[in-house]
């Protein structure tokens, strides 16, 4: 704010997109939310809808909660003004209409890149609900491991999914999840949304699954096979999913440049293979960057930015033909340290068979959170 000369902030979710009022007050925002913060002084926020207003008021902390009255721009401004705001930082996906409404009374300046920047490095509280994010999307990859069976649709699986964590008080940031035919492949990334396709024997399953404690999600991403072992195809792609995810772990620390990332992933091109998804990003309240991909799919220009202790980012090598018919998902989120990486999740790594069972070494039950 003093880089900016600003004398207060505007942090908003707008038509359901935002999640920086979660972040300074506790709560999600749903349909709209509008954060009034200068330091020193008690934000004040105007949210919708009526029958959510009761809620906004018991999460929200150190905040004076106020109906928006389906005018909450216009009661922000009036707000911003009683407060003799003349300068005001805007953090968050406001529509242009309500930025003009904004302008017509002060300057603004937009911030969401220094929210960002903010976002990127975790600290010890938000590490620990990451954890649990971690181990509730754990619990869904073991549900949907041990239960996949053929004759169930994709959309039976992701219900699969949701039933382990739903229950504990988690949430669904994404549960992405395909499944074709190894003999036949079609599809090289996991959809973003279920189809009615049935489960056959012969099947690889392959997934990408985020299930949230609040604003803090994990992400595991994992591969299967349904009643068959893998075809060479598909252990060479898993084999080159797993050893990129090694190598690239392996150069983690504190300092770590986006080349050495993209360098240490080298191994899926020497071995005849590309990517579809990046190969990593920052995770953890939002998609942050670094966002970064390969030698052979860059993920756009290469960020000038080196990894900082205690970022949180997810390494997935979703390794897949040149052709784009077949692909695994291999990977997790991870947590920077000085020295290398923590693991935040337990989930086992391997090539599995569907109806295997296996084992986590952290409670989902309720007790734990």
């Amino acid at each position: 704010m003093q880089n900016h000369g600003v004398d207060h902030l505007l942090i908003v979710t707008d038509h359901r997109a935002g999640n920086a009022p979660q972040w300074v007050t506790g709560w999600p925002g749903t349909v709209e939310a509008y954060v009034v913060f200068k330091p020193g002084e008690r934000m004040t926020m105007h949210v919708e809808w009526f029958n959510h207003f009761p809620l906004a008021k018991r999460i929200a902390r150190d905040t004076d909660v106020r109906w928006g009255e389906h005018r909450g721009i216009q009661k922000t401004v009036e707000e911003l003004k009683r407060r003799g705001a003349k300068r005001v930082g805007l953090v968050g996906p406001l529509i242009s209409a309500k930025v003009r409404q904004l302008e017509e009374h002060f300057q603004i300046a937009a911030m969401d890149s220094e929210y960002v920047r903010l976002r990127l490095v975790k600290s010890e509280e938000e590490i620990d609900w990451l954890r649990i994010g971690a181990a509730l999307s754990d619990a869904g990859f073991k549900e949907l491991l041990e239960n996949t069976k053929p004759g169930l649709s994709e959309r039976e699986l992701a219900n699969l999914v949701e039933r382990a964590y739903v229950g504990q008080g988690g949430t669904t940031f994404i549960h992405y999840i395909g499944v074709t035919s190894m003999a036949d492949p079609q599809i090289c990334v996991p959809p973003q949304f279920a189809s009615a396709r049935k489960v056959a024997k012969g099947d690889v399953v392959f997934c990408e699954l985020s299930a949230s404690w609040w604003d803090y999600p994990g992400q595991v991403l994992r591969t299967f096979t349904v009643g068959a072992d893998p075809t060479p195809l598909y252990r060479d792609l898993h084999a080159t999913a797993e050893a990129a995810f090694d190598s690239v772990t392996s150069k983690i620390h504190h300092g770590t440049t986006m080349e050495e990332v993209v360098d240490a992933a080298g191994v899926i091109e020497d071995r005849g293979f590309t990517i579809y998804d990046d190969l990593m990003h920052g995770f953890g309240g939002g998609y942050f960057p670094p966002v970064v991909g390969s030698r052979s799919r860059p993920a756009g220009p290469l960020p000038k930015m080196t990894l900082e202790e205690n970022m949180t980012v997810v390494v997935q090598p979703n390794v897949v033909t040149p052709d784009h018919k077949a692909g695994v998902q291999v990977g997790e989120l991870v947590r920077v340290t000085r020295t290398g990486f923590e693991r935040l999740h337990t989930a086992p790594r391997g090539f599995f068979r569907a109806g295997q069972k296996i084992a986590l070494s952290v409670d989902t039950g309720p007790a734990r959170f």
